[in-house]
């Protein structure tokens, strides 16, 4: 067995009660091949609830989790009775490190639902998800009692106890299993009127060796049917609750994250705890055939470090690669994600095969996206997002100030969902103009993904749609169009689209510009390059100013953007075009840079390599002044113009990558109260600044400290002008940085989050102010701060 750890697993689902109260016949646990819960105590053990807590408590303190969801289930988790309850929710929530919250949350069928158990749940926050499968007739096709009762006034009775104002917290939701022979009108409606925050649509579980129920005379793909005319209902009715099903789709095909295991490539991170201690694989397993879900560990024996090396769970996690061929060659496979991974079981070929609901995920999928697939892009920031981009561990990791590959690889994933997420929105907004660019890009998203991925990777792609959705009107779609044609001539399958020409020139992003008469050109991406035909039908076929590239020590490439027309993002006057000396000296001073942050900043040097793909070169200010920054919409980007030192360049690129880093973490985490409106001061600055800006500064000044500290170690012992300047930069800050870390800390403003995030940008600058150093550097360092201090109190 592997001891690598894929993913940490975040979710667990604890069996409370091995049987239940009703008998559906549509039931995986008592119904379909699996038969282990006949050998299984009925009721969980106390001493398995607490050593489950202290198993998950350890996992979630060595992978340093902010977050643990656990779903109480069964069977019928009631039955288990109030104080078993109360015990595991208990064990539990004490079991977790500080930092980690618990999401609790109890799936029930509601027949024994009380006001008792509510007040029981309000007290220990336990949120409570009901199964009903919609109106009485839908639901008493199958939720029935074991003598033929209906169960639906007993549900309808629990739901409305949800619905009182005292528990309406309480309420997650209603899972509804789909049954092709009811009216889907009937059962949204009736599940509508109950007001629920969400509803989960469940296909009913089926496999290969046990298809899913086909109607005689019905259609090819009657599941997606169903769904489809339940989408039409939801959106005309303007989405009155959250269905992870719709809201999946729609986001996949932004390149977001899914909400739901049965759709999307995210990784499962989900165990399952039986009655007995044993560890189990995702519930859903128990369709396949008998023993499918067993992992043969248990709770006494085996950490959840164990449980998520195991074989069947890293099955789960591995992406596209663990997809079978016809999967991975499909047009949707982003979305579709292979389907749930019970539902592809084959008896001769395992789990190695499609969805048996393949051709209904197909045409939901295509459905949805041409019937309110241009709705509005859901908010970002909340949890799916949170745990699916970034590990806790590499959120520490960056908050210390740095960020390896791997760790600067998921900010650039995450970054690249939010740039789909935003072109899709802008060009939404737009009124959905240059239909056949979008068209072509989403073709292309299906067929040549790498193509795709390249041109929005690009740091200018996003500019666009964050100009139009700000407002710019000059913006206009030609830059949409550009990058569809960029991503045509990188497939070189023979795609053709139309780009307006402006200025006399073409651009197509990452790739250069073509000198082009205005108009209209239609772009042709060829298998060996491509063609311009220009509106007044002269042809094109190479790039007048392609974009130059510079190649680094150790092969690492970095562009050096002079002719993106959206390069000017950085709020400060761009070079144009250079002319082979500067490009000369750029070159240069951009190796001899990289050599000495590789020996100066090698903490950083890494998350550089693996981040930054392009330097825009600006003008310089005025009296040559060295300028500088990063542009928030605009990750892997950092804009310099040239100083006259390899070391100040050195400096200026970790300086500002460190805003790029910090920006990137802030499209994903909430690490101060956004309505926070005050100022404050940051000690390098004479004017104050709102709280996101003390941040950035005191983030980017962790590199700048252990730049001017390592240059001091350096120079130890050595004299001269150049190891006393070091030696007083160093004192000046480590100090001021330190400073900027207490006043972050103290200003109330900081989430847990960002409070956490404090304290990792303190654990690298507390080390520095230790280093001893010659009184003359601090008195150096002090002259400068009240010379800063003087400039402030000039500006009051």
């Amino acid at each position: 067995m592997s001891t690598r750890i894929p993913v940490p697993l975040t979710q667990f689902v604890v069996k409370m009660h091995s049987r239940c109260d009703l008998a559906c016949d549509h039931c995986y646990v008592y119904e379909h091949a699996d038969s282990s819960w006949r050998s299984r105590p009925k009721v969980i053990g106390d001493e398995i609830l607490a050593k489950a807590a202290e198993r998950i408590g350890e996992h979630a303190a060595a992978h340093r989790l902010s977050a643990v969801r656990a779903v109480l289930h069964g069977g019928e988790p009631l039955l288990a009775g109030p104080d078993r309850l109360r015990r595991a929710a208990e064990a539990l929530r004490a079991a977790l490190p500080p930092g980690c919250a618990l999401d609790l949350r109890i799936h029930t069928n509601g027949v024994l639902l009380s006001r008792a158990f509510l007040s029981l749940f309000a007290e220990l926050d336990v949120k409570v998800g009901i199964s009903l499968d919609g109106d009485k007739a839908a639901n008493d096709r199958h939720r029935r009692f074991a003598d033929g009762r209906s169960s639906h006034p007993q549900v309808l009775r629990a739901v409305a106890l949800l619905d009182e104002p005292d528990f309406r917290h309480l309420f997650a939701g209603l899972l509804c299993t789909i049954d092709i022979e009811n009216d889907p009108v009937a059962v949204y409606r009736a599940l509508a009127e109950l007001r629920p925050p969400a509803v989960d649509f469940l296909l009913p579980h089926a496999t290969w060796e046990e298809p899913p129920k086909r109607l005689p005379g019905g259609g090819e793909t009657p599941y997606a049917d169903w769904l489809l005319t339940v989408h039409r209902l939801w959106e005309a009715d303007r989405r009155p609750f959250a269905v992870r099903t719709f809201e999946s789709v729609h986001r996949t095909r932004r390149g977001l994250s899914s909400l739901t295991e049965s759709l999307g490539l995210e990784p499962s991170d989900l165990a399952v705890l039986e009655t007995d201690g044993a560890f189990e694989q995702v519930d859903s397993l128990k369709t396949a055939y008998d023993g499918a879900p067993a992992t043969g560990l248990n709770v006494f024996e085996h950490s959840i470090d164990d449980l998520a090396r195991h074989p069947g769970i890293a099955a789960r996690q591995s992406g596209l690669a663990g997809l079978s061929a016809d999967c991975r060659a499909c047009p949707v496979v982003r979305s579709c994600g292979g389907g749930l991974y019970a539902h592809r079981y084959r008896a001769d070929t395992g789990f190695d095969n499609p969805s048996v609901y393949c051709g209904d995920l197909m045409t939901l999928i295509n459905g949805i996206a041409g019937n309110g697939g241009s709705a509005s892009v859901p908010a970002q920031g909340g949890e799916p997002l949170l745990l699916a981009a970034l590990a806790p561990a590499q959120l520490d990791e960056l908050a210390r100030g740095y960020g390896g590959a791997d760790t600067l690889a998921a900010l650039g994933r995450s970054q690249l969902s939010l740039t789909r997420a935003m072109l899709a929105a802008a060009w939404d907004a737009s009124g959905q103009g240059r239909a056949e660019a979008w068209g072509l890009l989403s073709e292309l998203d299906g067929a040549a993904p790498a193509a795709v991925d390249a041109v929005l990777a690009h740091p200018y792609a996003r500019a666009w749609a964050a100009r139009s959705l700000g407002g710019d009107l000059s913006v206009g779609l030609g830059e949409l169009a550009a990058l569809a044609a960029a991503a045509a001539v990188r497939a070189g399958r023979g795609d053709a689209v139309a780009v307006p020409v402006r200025g006399g020139w073409l651009n197509l992003p990452t790739l250069g510009r073509v000198a082009v008469p205005d108009g209209e050109a239609v772009v042709t991406g060829l298998a060996d390059g491509f063609e311009v035909r220009a509106a007044d039908g002269s042809v094109f076929t190479r790039l007048d100013q392609p974009l130059r590239r510079v190649r680094l020590a150790g092969g690492w490439t970095v562009a050096l953007e002079d002719v993106d027309p959206l390069r000017d993002s950085h709020g400060h006057a761009v070079a144009e075009r250079l002319p082979d000396g500067e490009l000369l000296g750029w070159t240069g001073a951009l190796r001899e840079a990289w050599e000495l942050l590789g020996r100066d900043l090698p903490g950083y040097a890494e998350g550089i390599r693996a981040g930054l793909r392009t330097v825009t070169p600006l003008r310089p200010g005025p009296q040559g002044r060295d300028v500088s920054s990063a542009a928030r919409q605009a990750y892997g980007a950092v804009g310099i113009a040239r100083p006259a030192t390899a070391p100040t360049l050195a400096l200026l690129l970790a300086h500002e990558f460190q805003h790029v880093k910090l920006g990137a973490v802030l499209d994903l985490f909430d690490l101060y109260d956004q309505a926070d409106d005050r100022l404050y001061f940051a000690p390098w600055r004479p004017d104050p600044r709102p709280l996101e800006g003390l941040l950035q500064g005191t983030y980017a000044h962790l590199a700048v400290t252990e730049y001017w500290g390592t240059r001091t170690a350096a120079y130890d012992g050595l004299p001269g002008e150049a190891a006393d300047r070091a030696r007083a930069q160093f004192a000046l800050w480590r100090r001021y940085t330190a400073e900027a870390v207490e006043r972050l800390a103290e200003s109330g403003a900081l989430t847990a989050l960002g409070r956490r995030f404090a304290d990792g940008m303190r654990e690298s600058v507390s080390p520095w102010l230790a280093v001893p150093l010659p009184a003359s550097a601090e008195r150096d360092a002090e002259r400068a701060r009240q010379e800063r201090s003087q400039l402030r109190l000039a500006g009051a």
